[in-house]
């Protein structure tokens, strides 16, 4: 199996910088693009401030956040994408932009690189369609913060070759990551199909007043042995993305176990409008 010894990361907010921190701790040569001004920097010199509490706390040696830093190379265009043997695609989850991006790096890599994408519910089909290497591609999907959560689940497209899927599943080893294999392209893959119905019960007991954020959340922690409740960690991915990841997959089932409830679409609605409220469910509005 082919060791990957340049990646290309396209998008440089919290995942993609995230994965190039990844995959430059382990060695990996990354090449960082985003398309906003200013993105990339920002990205790496958060990277640097997390390595040097690391050095500070005697996590790490200096060497190591030197060498770390070394291995991400600033990209100001997807052009110089050219020489990378893999890409991972970090970009907002928004599919025509994601389908943009593909298209451009279509006609940029290598023929044989594999294009791979960190969507966590998506189609790898429907986006695989828009090149003409529908073997080649490949979903990647790390989870938050992905420096430190072990797993990478691996999506299989309707034509993703199975080399292709072992390349993946070795990229993923090479950053010291486990990793599941999703064998049919279904809309939230596996954890997401199970974690968005978690979310959404938990966020309609809140709002049929059974109980409080605080117990909810104590409640699953205790009764279940998770180590953080379900609002705390809607809060912690993101009260905009967990909207629009319940909204695509009920969109494809039509199953009202998806159905996003009145509470998190008033407080991401008041995050649009800049009230407090979009804190997060510690902040509910009363």
């Amino acid at each position: 199996m082919k060791t990957i010894k340049a990646l290309g990361v396209v998008g440089a907010g919290t995942m993609g910088s995230g994965i190039a921190q990844l995959a430059a701790q382990n060695n990996i040569q990354v090449l960082l693009y985003d398309n906003q001004p200013g993105a990339v920097q920002s990205a790496v010199a958060k990277i640097q401030e997390r390595l040097t509490r690391a050095v500070d706390r005697g996590q790490m040696p200096r060497g190591a956040l030197e060498q770390t830093l070394n291995n991400i190379i600033e990209k100001s265009s997807l052009e110089s994408f050219k020489d990378a043997e893999a890409v991972i695609e970090a970009v907002v989850e928004v599919m025509d932009i994601k389908k943009a991006v593909f298209r451009q790096l279509s006609e940029i890599v290598a023929p044989s690189a594999i294009l791979a994408t960190n969507t966590s519910s998506f189609s790898i089909t429907e986006l695989a369609g828009v090149t003409p290497r529908p073997k080649l591609v490949v979903g990647m999907h790390f989870f938050n913060p992905a420096p430190i959560m072990k797993l990478v689940e691996i999506v299989r497209g309707e034509d993703t070759a199975d080399e292709t899927v072992e390349s993946a599943q070795h990229l993923a080893s090479q950053m010291n990551k486990e990793t599941v294999v999703v064998q049919k392209d279904t809309p939230g893959f596996i954890v997401n199909r199970i974690l968005m119905p978690l979310f959404i019960e938990a966020m309609r007991i809140l709002e049929e007043g059974v109980a409080s954020p605080e117990d909810i959340d104590k409640a699953v922690k205790l009764g279940l042995n998770h180590p953080m409740g379900p609002l705390t960690l809607a809060d912690f991915t993101g009260l905009d993305v967990d909207l629009e990841v319940m909204d695509y997959l009920y969109d494809e089932f039509r199953d009202d176990r998806f159905a996003a409830p009145q509470v998190l679409r008033r407080l991401v609605r008041a995050g649009h409008l800049g009230k407090k409220a979009h804190r997060g469910f510690y902040h509910y509005p009363s």
